[in-house]
């Protein structure tokens, strides 16, 4: 898996990011994760939009069968399963506190935001508040490196679609 910094997004990655958002992608400075078709699925998010809004969700899930799918699982009430899982499993937990510092250490490449420091996404490093940030960050980061988006991707019915 490429790591960041990813390569600035094209004008065809800005335009299918904004036909699966529904509105005109902000911040986008690279395509973190695409099928194998080339399509993109999630996104990474500059820390700061031009906005001046601070934005700590540095790999955003975007393509649309995996934003249903993390919301299937989340309607299901998977979230209350991981988080019995994180609380009763030490070593889980340590390997979550691991990913939450791989995930900002990823956003820090591409600029350092005050206001988030010390914040990643999803919940990390103590709960599982939001599957589409852990998935979308197991999809960016690969297999190994965010113990719950591993679980929830492979739970998730987008875990059978081919990545490059």
């Amino acid at each position: 898996m490429p790591r960041p910094p990813y390569d600035p997004p094209t004008e065809t990655d800005i335009a299918k990011v904004s036909e699966y958002l529904g509105r005109q992608a902000r911040g986008v400075v690279g395509i973190a994760a695409r099928t194998a078709s080339g399509d993109p699925v999630v996104v990474a998010t500059a820390p700061r939009l031009e906005s001046g809004e601070p934005f700590p969700t540095f790999y955003y899930l975007c393509h649309p069968d995996a934003v249903a799918a993390a919301s299937r699982l989340e309607a299901a009430g998977f979230m209350d399963e991981l988080n019995e899982l994180l609380a009763s499993d030490e070593e889980l937990r340590a390997h979550y506190q691991r990913a939450h510092e791989a995930f900002i250490t990823d956003r820090e490449t591409v600029g350092e935001v005050p206001e988030i420091a010390g914040i990643s996404a999803g919940g990390m490093p103590v709960r599982v508040k939001c599957l589409h940030a852990l998935i979308g960050h197991a999809l960016a980061a690969g297999p190994g490196v965010n113990p719950i988006g591993d679980i929830a991707l492979a739970k998730s019915d987008f875990a059978s679609v081919a990545m490059s």
